[in-house]
């Protein structure tokens, strides 16, 4: 080392504690007890960058802007309220923590995206942290920004319109990053909705009575893990995006679908759970090169529809549990659901396993020239029990041929895969007059 570095070395090393101690002296912490005289307007103006705002209890009335690197903390009891007009708090700053507050009242206006946060394009690295974020049209609107972080907070939304009218829990929009943590989102339009992002992770959140617990449209490169959903429409709507990873979510209880892909590709589907999910378990229109495996599918109208041009996707190890009809795929080729030498398990299929190695002798076929008409020609239902439709079936055990394609499983598994789901979660299902509200909404 030069006598020059040596010299430079022992001038940082001397100046940089300073600097350090500095900082923290300015960092100051600014009282705000009562709103009288617009006293956190005028703490936010006057704060430096890191400084906290520390908010008693109490009711601040108005619109709230943060333009500085800050913390703005709410002591128990610490109330925002916006009283119906506009956001209640914007943030247009990096580096801002907002923790600890009741944040109510937005405005309802769409078009100006009226919300209790929103987090402008220069709020990077922003956190909502533990709020709860109610009776505002949007809850969390995160918009363009990178790396924010929206966790432990409970976000209750309006239910004065018609469910589609509302706004969502959190919102997303090409924020790359976002992480939307352990929230328990409830009423509104979805729990958390996102569009035109990538990269992003919703973890651990619990999402109820709302049109879709999850979301997304064209938004890649990122993950759905550890969420609830119950009493939703659907639980988990996945649309024009590639490369999701979908692992150990619930749903319960949904009105229509646990899990629908629209043009979603090349996505992981592992360890989750679908119970009475309505019409469909999963329903799979146009997406292809999807892995399904270790996924359980219990008590609902079609275990998997899939439909659309859905080709090249892999489905094996799981399972399918009184299911109505386990799959509906009309085709006239045979789609192959095992893989190295490992099926689904099927609480309808009726093999033997005679050398106890785990799979069955015989493969699994679960539909049927009778199941195909039935789906083409609903009308034909009436003609269920006739005599022709039950020679039509006896003519199919006889000659294998007469199958019309479709799924097969040629491994078919004699126990069910159960999933290893997070958590302690609660008993499935809400209020059944919660349940009621939510399927008179949907009519």
């Amino acid at each position: 080392m030069t006598r020059t570095a040596a010299t430079l070395l022992m001038i940082v090393s001397l100046v940089l504690p300073l600097w350090l101690d500095g900082q923290a002296v300015r960092a100051a912490v600014h009282k705000v007890e009562k709103e009288e005289g617009g006293g956190l307007a005028a703490a936010l103006k006057s704060a430096k960058p890191g400084d906290t705002i520390l908010l008693g209890p109490g009711v601040f009335r108005g619109n709230f802007l943060i333009e500085k690197p800050i913390n703005l903390i709410g002591k128990p009891g610490a109330i925002l309220d916006a009283e119906g007009e506009g956001s209640v708090i914007r943030v247009d700053a990096a580096d801002v923590t907002i923790s600890g507050l009741t944040i109510r009242g937005s405005g309802a206006d769409h078009e100006k995206s009226d919300s209790g946060v929103f987090l402008g394009k220069k709020a990077h690295r922003a956190q909502v942290l533990d709020n709860h974020i109610t009776g505002n049209l949007i809850g969390v609107y995160v918009w363009g920004q990178k790396d924010a972080v929206v966790r432990g907070n409970v976000i209750v939304g309006r239910r004065d319109h018609h469910m589609n009218s509302r706004g969502n829990g959190v919102y997303v929009w090409n924020a790359p990053g976002a992480k939307v943590l352990h929230n328990d989102i409830r009423y509104g339009r979805d729990g958390i909705f996102v569009n035109a992002s990538k990269k992003n992770k919703f973890i651990g959140n619990r999402m109820r009575d709302l049109r879709f617990a999850v979301h997304y449209m064209y938004t890649h490169n990122s993950e759905v893990s550890g969420n609830e959903s119950h009493n939703n429409h659907a639980g988990y709507a996945l649309m024009f995006s590639d490369r999701l990873t979908v692992r150990k979510n619930l749903a319960v209880d949904s009105l229509r679908h646990g899990i629908l892909l629209n043009y979603a590709n090349k996505s992981t589907f592992e360890g989750n759970k679908v119970v009475r999910g309505g019409e469909r378990c999963v329903f799979i229109y146009n997406s292809n090169r999807n892995r399904f495996s270790g996924n359980w599918f219990e008590q609902c109208d079609v275990g998997i529809h899939f439909t659309g041009g859905s080709e090249r996707n892999s489905v094996n190890a799981n399972t399918f549990l009184k299911n109505q009809r386990q799959v509906k795929y009309v085709g006239t080729k045979w789609v192959e659901w095992s893989t190295e030498g490992k099926g689904n398990y099927w609480s309808d299929h009726t093999g033997f396993d005679v050398n106890g190695d785990g799979i069955a002798d015989t493969a699994y076929k679960p539909n049927d020239l009778v199941d195909q008409i039935l789906w083409r020609h609903p009308t034909a239902k009436s003609l269920l029990q006739s005599p022709a439709f039950g020679v039509l079936r006896w003519a199919q055990r006889q000659f294998p041929a007469l199958y019309p394609g479709g799924v097969i499983d040629r491994h078919p598994l004699m126990a069910p895969v159960i999933p290893d789901l997070p958590g302690n979660w609660p008993a499935p299902g809400t209020s059944q007059q919660a349940k009621h509200e939510n399927n008179k909404e949907a009519k």
